[in-house]
């Protein structure tokens, strides 16, 4: 089957201890091949912890994982980044700052290419130099300039090349317009959706802009304290407002959806 299926993935950190905290609560997701998936949820729900377990940063305690048919519950984070690609709020994360992006995007493009260390040929260059003109940023120019003497937006959108120039099964967005300003945050959503469509990807993309969840993608979920208490698409979705996903959410979850860092519009 293609796509990502999560099947009852549990996790409980420092588990024995007083500080016991219950992250993942018998979380189940079907994600179908082409899915575009925002999901929201306050500090603490369980959103990053979700990605992370994805991402392999640490063992369940119970689940699985299976992407495109294949059970990857316990294969090792860095051979999920094969197929895995994920994009933070900081704009540096991920990235080699003191490298330039032609061979950050090198880096990068190994995951598809070759999975040995990597040298930038003349055919691959001109690639690259085809992709960043596609941003629209200049940056086609400045492919020998290293990544961390970039804006903000900048490093941002390269980034966003390089987590998507290998066309992986899934990709994962965390919060990654965040740390940006209105105008440039705007700019890079663009640059995602064009990428995604492009290339057909899977994703799954964290924000806590609750407008922008309900606009983006075909799919929106809602976490609350490590589990998914909501979940909409199609037609319900389309006509859903915020303040009536606030009202869903208080009926499954029994509570208010807390407000902290939480963007109406």
């Amino acid at each position: 089957m293609s796509g990502l299926s999560l099947i009852g993935l549990k996790k409980v950190f420092e588990k024995g201890t007083p500080n016991a905290k219950l992250a993942l609560d018998q979380v189940n997701l079907e994600v179908a091949s082409g899915d575009f998936i925002t999901v929201l949820g306050s500090n603490g729900a369980g959103k990053s912890t979700l990605f992370n377990a994805i991402l392999g940063k640490f063992r369940l305690d119970r689940g699985k994982i299976i992407l495109d048919g294949e059970d990857i519950t316990r294969l090792k984070d860095y051979k999920r980044a094969y197929n895995i690609g994920c994009l933070y709020q900081n704009p540096l994360r991920g990235t080699a700052p003191n490298m330039t992006i032609e061979e950050n995007l090198a880096l990068a493009y190994t995951r598809k290419a070759r999975k040995s260390f990597f040298a930038v040929n003349k055919k691959d260059s001109e690639y690259f130099r085809s992709l960043l003109r596609e941003l629209d940023l200049g940056l086609e120019d400045r492919m020998k300039t290293q990544m961390g003497l970039l804006s903000g937006g900048q490093r941002q959108a390269a980034s966003l090349l390089m987590a998507t120039i290998a066309e992986p099964k899934l990709l994962l967005l965390d919060e990654h317009t965040a740390a940006l300003d209105p105008a440039t945050a705007e700019k890079v959503l663009d640059l995602t959706k064009k990428i995604i469509a492009k290339r057909q990807l899977t994703c799954l993309m964290i924000t806590h802009n609750m407008q922008s969840a309900l606009a983006l993608g075909n799919r929106t979920i809602v976490m609350d304290s490590g589990r998914i208490v909501l979940d909409v698409s199609g037609a319900e979705r389309e006509q859903l407002t915020v303040p009536q996903l606030l009202q869903r959410f208080r009926e499954n979850a029994g509570k208010e959806l807390s407000a902290d860092r939480m963007l109406l519009g």
